[in-house]
């Protein structure tokens, strides 16, 4: 077997060497995530700059540590205790991204797993805290939106020089003691029942106020009616009937006197 030349057996050398380095100093950081450079030789993690994606040259004996910074969500389902010391079951999904231009502080100072060793402690401590502050019924029934706004602001609050944002709360479920549970829609069931009864008094008492209104009214109205009906004015109508009356062509008796009509004219019928 024929030996290979040492000069092609060195080229061939650096070129295994050559693509080694290549690769080892290639970096590809796909679309929503970004890279922290840990510079073996020099200081460690650079925390001046957050690499973005894209291609990226390195030294070979550097290392690209790559992050997700779109926004993630984690759901959990925490148990924490009402302001009367009763256990409710919290369902909720927290949505947080890394702060991108402190990325580097992040890695350097949480690590890797910061989720689980920074985010997931402060959900927890926030969702006690405000679940504390309210009873049973509330977490129940109308305070839903309230707590998500509140642990929102605490998580903010206690994750404000952590280097992870958090963007949004949503508590998706509460979940009560079955007995709890029970006497509250007990209860809010009585309560809608109370308001019905209520408003039904309330109607029938305005309908009895309009028919009473209206009662006075056609009272006062007749006895303004009779008051102006005068004995002249019951003759000047009577003498406007008879006249419109003699313009009919048919035949007709009109008896025009005294009597208990007070000299009206009386219409006996068609001859």
């Amino acid at each position: 077997m024929q030996k290979l030349p040492k000069a092609a057996v060195f080229t061939l050398v650096g070129l295994v060497i050559l693509a080694i380095i290549i690769i080892k100093s290639s970096v590809v950081i796909e679309s929503g995530q970004a890279g922290v450079l840990f510079k073996t030789l020099d200081k460690g993690v650079d925390r001046e700059n957050t690499y973005g994606e894209g291609f990226h040259i390195i030294a070979p004996w550097n290392e690209m540590i790559i992050y997700p910074v779109r926004q993630l969500s984690v759901s959990d389902k925490m148990r924490v205790l009402s302001v009367n010391g009763l256990e409710v079951t919290v369902d909720g999904t927290v949505w947080y991204q890394p702060e991108y231009s402190k990325l580097p502080y992040l890695h350097q100072e949480k690590g890797r797993n910061y989720e689980s060793a920074i985010l997931a402690p402060a959900i927890s401590a926030a969702a006690r805290s405000v679940v504390g502050r309210y009873t049973p019924e509330q977490l129940y029934s109308s305070k839903r939106d309230v707590i998500q706004n509140e642990i929102l602001e605490e998580v903010q609050i206690e994750l404000a020089a952590q280097y992870i944002q958090v963007n949004r709360v949503l508590v998706e479920d509460v979940t009560l003691p079955i007995k709890i549970k029970e006497a509250i829609e007990r209860k809010l069931r009585q309560e809608q029942e109370s308001l019905e009864y209520e408003f039904r008094l309330t109607k029938a008492a305005k309908e009895a106020e309009r028919q009473r209104i209206d009662a006075e009214g056609k009272a006062v109205a007749n006895k303004i009616l009779s008051a102006s009906l005068t004995d002249k004015i019951l003759t000047e109508k009577g003498i406007e009937a008879t006249l419109e009356l003699a313009k009919s062509p048919n035949s007709k008796v009109i008896v025009i006197g005294g009597g208990e009509n007070g000299g009206l004219p009386i219409i006996l019928g068609n001859q």
